[in-house]
């Protein structure tokens, strides 16, 4: 398949495009971002700070344990057994996912597939109080 200069020029554009979602990590430090993601008023903005602050390897794993943390205040409790079993069955898949791949950056990936996770969960959990 052959690419025209179209192509090589749209390649370039979209190279240099950033998302307009992204933003600057709030904190200076590892502290201060852990305290921000306790202090965030909701699992949302947990895991906007979260994302914003990643750096990729093994240090996100505490950044999303604490998005989790904070998500899950919000459901898990309600949850009966079999939710909560379901739920853990979801995050379990995020480690299986991740597991044959070598490198910090797939101990952070799993980290945040987690996190993602714990966020659908708080998502769905708000639609259902608010019907």
């Amino acid at each position: 398949m052959r690419f025209g200069p179209g192509m090589a020029v749209l390649a370039l554009v979209l190279s240099f495009a950033v998302p307009a979602a992204a933003e600057d990590c709030p904190a200076k430090s590892r502290d201060d971002v852990m305290t921000a993601l306790k202090a965030a008023p909701s699992c949302k903005r947990a895991m906007q700070i979260a994302s914003a602050c990643s750096s990729g390897a093994t240090g996100d794993v505490a950044l999303a344990d604490a998005v989790e943390t904070r998500c899950e205040g919000d459901f898990l409790a309600r949850f009966n057994a079999r939710q909560k079993r379901t739920y853990q069955r979801e995050k379990d898949a995020c480690d299986r996912k991740f597991s044959h791949e070598e490198g910090t950056m797939y101990i952070s990936f799993a980290a945040y597939c987690r996190a993602k996770v714990a966020q659908r969960y708080w998502q769905r959990t708000l639609k259902a109080r608010a019907r």
